[in-house]
């Protein structure tokens, strides 16, 4: 049980900071779009890669750093254009809470950028799949359950995200709100990828 919650704290803090995905997360989760789909896609990539982390895979990465190298300029590329784009909304006026038919119409874009802001962030790769991997190794014989640990604080963390959100509603009734949130969400953007093309 001590090695599921070395797993569990471990997986835990390493999400805990806001960053893209999770900015993306929140946002959803106060418009209330998509939010099971969203969260799903979050924690279930998560659980792929702390398992292929967990396998080994780790020490691919290491051996090929090139996989990091192509996976920071892509992921650089899309924070750079999604960081435009929110500084665009925020310039806007026309913010409202999304209706339900528009929320349906776009289930398949909110899943490719979410898709994106998981598998095109080189954090996610060095979190799970380099850090959990080898700190993984000194659980020899329990590494079974520090994933499992670290899968669950994943799946714990993205859905207490995405639907403890939806609190904020009635603030974002107000359109200026989101114009802050756009804001804000884009320089979150635009510091990680500057972060990953300087960092």
């Amino acid at each position: 049980m001590t090695t599921f919650f070395a797993g569990f704290s471990l997986g835990l803090s390493l999400i805990l900071a806001i960053g893209s995905q999770n900015a993306f997360v929140l946002k959803q989760g106060i418009k209330r779009q998509h939010v099971l789909l969203v969260c799903a896609i979050c924690a279930i990539s998560d659980a792929i890669l702390i398992s292929l982390g967990i396998a080994g895979f780790g020490m691919v990465v290491s051996k090929y750093p090139s996989i990091e190298m192509y996976a920071r300029y892509g992921g650089a590329a899309f924070l750079l254009v999604y960081s435009f784009l929110s500084f665009k909304s925020a310039f806007s006026q026309r913010h409202a809470l999304t209706t339900d038919t528009e929320v349906q119409s776009s289930a398949l874009k909110i899943a490719s950028i979410c898709l994106a802001f998981t598998w095109l962030n080189p954090h996610v790769y060095l979190d799970t799949m380099v850090l959990l991997g080898s700190i993984s190794t000194q659980y020899e014989g329990q590494q079974l359950e520090f994933a499992l640990g670290a899968i669950i604080a994943s799946f714990t963390f993205f859905f207490s995200l995405g639907y403890g959100a939806r609190l904020l509603a009635p603030v974002f009734e107000n359109p200026k709100a989101w114009q802050v949130l756009e804001f804000i969400v884009g320089l979150t953007m635009l510091i990680i990828a500057l972060t990953l093309l300087f960092g």
